[in-house]
């Protein structure tokens, strides 16, 4: 049996399951979210929104969150909230409704929908996505550079032995 999902208060943080990431947004009310979406990215695109990460530019859209979520699965996700006090909800809401209609520099690195909402929640412009991700290359990055010393002190080692004999 499916739980059901918690009813979003207004200025929670949306965050919607994509293949391989998740896409933010800000409850505002009434069914309605606010997000940066790149020009490429249409309300419920899924997978095919992957191409946004090409992007320069997003435009802060507000749409049904039921539209920008389509079939894929989301949640109430404030994970943040035990390390920053929030802003008030119609404080949240009423920036992000501002913000409507405004095309804004976008990067998937240092710009991007969860940027955008932990700026709205928090005032903290910040991304665990990239955090992570960049975390994760850093680690995969030593173990592979490890590796390649070892193979070098291997052929180092076996070519002392054969200069030896």
């Amino acid at each position: 049996m499916a739980r059901a999902q918690p009813t979003p208060k207004i200025g929670d943080m949306i965050e919607i399951s994509r293949i391989g990431y998740s896409h933010w947004a800000i409850y505002v009310g009434s069914g309605y979210v606010v997000h940066l979406a790149p020009p490429s990215e249409f309300a419920g695109a899924g997978a095919s929104s992957v191409m946004s990460v090409l992007a320069e530019k997003a435009i802060v859209k507000m749409e049904l969150l039921s539209k920008v979520a389509g079939k894929d699965k989301y949640r109430v996700n404030n994970k943040h909230d035990d390390r920053y006090p929030p802003q008030p909800p119609n404080k949240i809401a009423q920036q992000a409704m501002e913000k409507v209609g405004r095309e804004v520099p976008y990067s998937l690195t240092h710009d991007n929908c969860e940027h955008f909402v932990n700026e709205l929640r928090y005032g903290i412009s910040r991304s665990d996505q990239v955090t992570d991700a960049v975390q994760t290359l850093g680690v995969a990055a030593g173990v592979i550079a490890g590796l390649g010393v070892l193979g070098l002190l291997g052929l180092a080692v076996s070519r002392n032995r054969r200069e030896r004999h």
